[in-house]
């Protein structure tokens, strides 16, 4: 039983992912999954079957069968590579092998594509640094800190002025009350960050 997550079960079927969740959401794949949200796993033989979509031999067996599948059939139509040349136990070829070569400019390939489509969300204005948002994050925290401080301080004023009290006993009350508050919420700050997880959409962004 082979389990594919949303993105590899719309690959196999040649459908969106967008098609995905609407035949998910509209009952169409009931029984053919478990799991929910980025936990979620598809059967890939029922939902096929589902949608009536043909599979082949190595899309039924797993993603090594198929690799198996593409290697005979590669050998097939190109007789000088020997049975020998074939699949290590490890899985991996050997290295006189001619499929060693045509792995590794592959894979050159993709490298090269994932960096364009990066370059291109860049000048596109989709991607921002991670130390230039951090860094304005901080300037404009800072700000909105120390202007609200400024209004604890003229808080502290006006309860002096009215209600006849020392202002710098009200000014240190305010201010002790606040800096606590700044650290429980810093506390609860960090802690959401380490936990946070990456969305579905940026996990199948493959950069």
């Amino acid at each position: 039983m082979t389990q594919v997550s949303a993105s590899e079960l719309a690959k196999k079927l040649d459908l969106s992912k967008g098609r995905i969740s609407q035949l998910v959401s509209g009952g169409q794949l009931d029984g053919c999954f478990s799991g929910t949200g980025r936990a979620r796993r598809f059967d890939l033989a029922k939902s096929a079957e589902a949608l009536n979509k043909q599979l082949d031999p190595g899309q039924m067996m797993g993603n090594g069968a198929e690799t198996k599948l593409r290697l005979n059939a590669l050998q097939s139509e190109n007789p000088e590579i020997s049975p020998e040349s074939g699949l290590r136990e490890s899985g991996s070829l050997p290295d006189s092998d001619p499929g060693r070569y045509e792995m590794a400019r592959i894979q050159k390939a993709e490298e090269e594509a994932k960096k364009l489509r990066r370059q291109n969300q860049l000048d596109e204005g989709n991607f921002v640094l991670a130390s230039e948002v951090h860094q304005q994050v901080t300037k404009l925290v800072g700000k909105e800190v120390a202007g609200f401080e400024t209004v604890l301080r003229d808080g502290a004023r006006r309860v002096a002025d009215e209600f006849g009290v020392d202002y710098r006993t009200a000014r240190q009350i305010l201010m002790t009350v606040w800096r606590d508050h700044r650290g429980q919420r810093s506390e609860a700050a960090i802690s959401d960050a380490s936990n946070a997880q990456m969305t579905e959409t940026e996990t199948e962004q493959d950069f």
